[in-house]
C-alpha cells in the first residue's frame, strides 16, 4: 500500500465518527418489498466491492478487522446494519479507494439490506 493511500485511509478513519451516517432504521424496506436477492444482486456487490478485504480467504485484509467477513448470505445478514452504515445509501466510508460503487449501486444496496438481504 502506498504512503498516500495509507494516509488517506487514516484520515477517513479519523473523520468517520464526525460524519452523520444514515442508519438502516432510517431507510425501511419499501412497502412493495424488493426484487433484489442475494443471488441477483448481493453476492455480486459483495464480491466486487467487499470481498477483497472482508473475504474469509483473503490473505491481505488491508486493515479490515477479523470477524467482519461477508463471504455468505448469512454473513451479510449478520452484519447488514454495519454494512449499511458504511456502504449503503449516502454512507461512503467503505470501500475506500478510487473504485467506489456508483451511487445507484449504493441505493440498491440500501434497499436490499433494509429488506433483510433476501
Amino acid at each position: 500500500m502506498g504512503r498516500a493511500r495509507l494516509h488517506a485511509l487514516i484520515l477517513v478513519a479519523m473523520l468517520a465518527p464526525a460524519c452523520k451516517e444514515t442508519t438502516i432504521d432510517e431507510r425501511p424496506c419499501p412497502p412493495e418489498g424488493t426484487t433484489l436477492t442475494y443471488e441477483s444482486f448481493g453476492k455480486g456487490f459483495m464480491d466486487q466491492h467487499c470481498q477483497g478485504c472482508h473475504g474469509v480467504p483473503s490473505k491481505d485484509r488491508k486493515g479490515a478487522p477479523s470477524g467482519y467477513d461477508f463471504g455468505s448470505a448469512e454473513d451479510v445478514r449478520r452484519w447488514r446494519s454495519r454494512i449499511f452504515s458504511r456502504a449503503a445509501a449516502d454512507n461512503t466510508t467503505m470501500p475506500p479507494g478510487p473504485d467506489d460503487p456508483p451511487r445507484d449501486e449504493r441505493e440498491k444496496l440500501a434497499e436490499w439490506l433494509a429488506c433483510g438481504a433476501p
